[in-house]
């Protein structure tokens, strides 16, 4: 029986590997060693900043509320407080979009959570 060399696949793995290289600068993208470093560094930056993301987005949407509670006379801390006191169940994606698109309707809620605050 003849010995199958492992050419093909070995091929087949390189070349998954550059592809995935392609864009980066030098070796990085030409030497499958070099590029291989390069790709697995990547992903785990790319697993790790998917992660970093939802941290942010929060971070945001809190500095939204926080800004337009704040127009409204209240804290972030008091308005969702405030909003827990009323079973309002907004999440804070919501609450910053009407704090940006619906003023009136932010508005009607922080006098709502005033109101349950005071």
């Amino acid at each position: 029986m003849a010995r199958i060399k492992g050419g093909l696949n070995a091929r087949r793995k390189h070349n998954k590997v550059l592809k995935l290289a392609k864009g980066y600068r030098g070796a990085r993208s030409k030497q499958y060693r070099v590029a291989k470093q390069s790709v697995m560094r990547a992903l785990t930056e790319s697993y790790s900043g998917r992660k970093q993301r939802k941290r942010q987005f929060r971070r945001l949407w809190i500095a939204r509320i926080n800004a337009a509670a704040r127009l409204n006379g209240l804290s972030y801390s008091k308005f969702m407080y405030g909003l827990k006191l009323a079973n309002v169940d907004l999440n804070r994606k919501v609450l910053s979009e009407m704090a940006i698109h619906d003023a009136e309707g932010f508005a009607k809620l922080a006098s709502l959570a005033k109101s349950k605050v005071a």
